[in-house]
């Protein structure tokens, strides 16, 4: 049986109970921030760290609520976490993603999002791709 990676996210909840979706660079689809765990880190430690290289944000420890694994794909699993934003975050202009991936064409550093928007649960499904969809769409948020 093959060993499944483990991929850490955050879901960024608004006072109007939305969602933070970075936009996925060359792709039309958006996603939670999220990414692998890192050899030595805990599932809290990746979720804050990849909150802070794909949109910029950090939050106190104490702030995230551990939602648990998921399944998401055959050969991943999703430990996800939340966190409430409170109302400092009514603008997304200063988030950023510090990650980059050489672009397919010029090799040039291109950064992994580009984009950031809040999303009702009734958008999710459109936004997302459907696996992700039906992981975000299955969580009390």
């Amino acid at each position: 049986m093959a060993k499944h990676t483990l991929s850490c996210g955050t879901l960024v909840i608004n006072p109007r109970r939305e969602l933070l979706l970075c936009h996925v660079t060359h792709t039309h689809k958006w996603d939670i921030p999220k990414g692998m765990l890192d050899p030595g880190e805990t599932e809290l430690e990746a979720a804050m760290r990849e909150l802070r290289e794909e949109a910029g944000l950090a939050f106190a420890p104490s702030h995230f609520r551990d939602l648990g694994p998921f399944s998401y794909r055959r050969d991943k699993r999703l430990h996800l976490f939340m966190v409430e934003s409170g109302p400092g975050l009514e603008s997304l202009a200063h988030l950023h993603c510090s990650t980059t991936f050489p672009h397919h064409v010029t090799g040039v550093p291109t950064p992994e999002m580009d984009g950031y928007r809040w999303a009702s649960r009734d958008e999710v499904r459109g936004l997302c791709w459907p696996r992700m969809g039906e992981v975000l769409m299955g969580i009390a948020w």
